[in-house]
């Protein structure tokens, strides 16, 4: 028996996010969702999503009993107890649809939008929380971080803090073996702060929890951080950030502002750049889903989500509620458009040769030891003809 993470029939709201990797991949809070629930259900999890992105991941045995779990859904450890608790062709179920089930069904052919007919008992689960749209894991990163914490942290010990560290109420942060941190300040009396293995925080950041930060990434000199933010694994930081998600391999190492932000995979802002995060009036804001290919509703605050394998040039100026998509190589005077499509070439509808955005992605991946895989360049080709 095994547990498997599912991408639901509207996993194209998520996009550009959801364009390179399975939703099981996004990073936020301290965890990847396969790591959170595979740290909650105590075991190892397998990845079921698109065709054309399946090839990334291991697949389990065509034949075992399985219990499937939508990757878009939050945990809490009452919903892992109801999951746990399930038995073969019975599921959990919301007004959305499937939430977890435990079948036979074979892998290859498990199809999200059909799969709930197949089981025969159904039970009501109310009040279960997912991320529908990308602007999602920002407004909810806050209150994940405060979660991860509780289930990272239980029945561990911290890493001891240098006297050199300036701190406000130590019970509620953690740092892992490996990290460095001198001369910074850390106050956790608004929330949790987390730092992973070999993690470094550079003298004269001072940082506000709820705060993640990732193994082998850094903050550099004088960052300042307010909560709700999470830098994933190997990601560069610096000047000032506010409730952002970076979920990994990316910099925003100088001055400039990001706030209200989900930036994606591989991806640098180049010195100086600054999102807006509110309207000069103050007003709701609408942005769009690439997904639905519409305008949505998202609140007073949303600054930029931008997708995997995208850079800002220096001095950038982002609109407030800006969607960048995937592989774009972004740079223009003044401020840029709200809305610039997948591998772009500056902002004048140019499109990026796909031969020149792969070499340059590898440029940027050997930076941090890494190289596209032929999965990898597979899938950016597929993007690149289809989107």
């Amino acid at each position: 028996m095994g547990f498997i993470l599912f991408d639901n029939e509207f996993r194209a709201n998520l996009s550009p996010l959801s364009l390179t990797k399975a939703v099981a991949d996004f990073h936020f809070g301290l965890l990847t969702i396969k790591e959170r629930w595979a740290l909650l259900l105590k075991s190892p999890v397998f990845v079921h999503t698109d065709h054309y992105l399946q090839p990334l991941y291991d697949t389990p045995s065509e034949t075992a009993i399985n219990t499937w779990i939508d990757a878009a859904v939050l945990p809490t450890d009452e919903l892992v107890q109801h999951i746990l608790q399930l038995n073969a062709g019975e599921c959990l179920i919301d007004e959305r649809g499937l939430i977890a089930g435990k079948s036979s069904i074979p892998f290859s052919e498990f199809n999200p939008s059909t799969a709930i007919r197949l089981y025969e008992k159904k039970n009501l689960i109310e009040n279960i929380l997912r991320i529908i749209f990308p602007w999602d894991i920002m407004l909810r990163n806050d209150a994940q971080i405060r979660a991860d914490f509780k289930w990272v942290t239980r029945g561990r010990k911290s890493a001891p803090i240098s006297s050199t560290v300036q701190v406000f109420q130590t019970a509620d942060i953690f740092i892992e073996e490996g990290a460095k941190l001198e001369f910074c300040t850390l106050n956790s009396t608004t929330g949790p702060i987390y730092i992973g293995a070999n993690a470094e925080i550079m003298e004269g950041t001072s940082i506000r929890g709820p705060f993640s930060i990732g193994y082998n990434s850094v903050l550099k000199l004088n960052s300042r951080v307010y909560g709700g933010t999470t830098l994933g694994p190997y990601c560069m930081g610096g000047g000032e950030i506010k409730n952002a998600v970076i979920m990994g391999y990316s910099n925003k190492a100088h001055d400039g502002y990001l706030g209200d932000a989900v930036i994606g995979e591989w991806c640098n802002l180049g010195a100086g750049t600054t999102n807006s995060n509110l309207k000069n009036s103050a007003g709701i804001m609408k942005v769009w889903s690439m997904g639905l290919n519409e305008y949505i509703t998202v609140g007073q605050k949303c600054g930029l989500i931008m997708g995997d394998f995208s850079r800002l040039s220096i001095n950038s100026s982002v609109n407030t509620g800006s969607v960048i998509g995937v592989s774009c190589n972004v740079f223009g005077a003044g401020l840029l458009p709200r809305i610039i499509p997948h591998f772009s070439w500056g902002i004048e509808t140019i499109k990026y040769r796909l031969e020149t955005a792969i070499t340059d992605i590898n440029n940027w991946k050997a930076m941090k030891g890494k190289k596209l895989s032929d999965a990898e360049i597979i899938m950016l080709q597929h993007i690149f003809q289809n989107k």
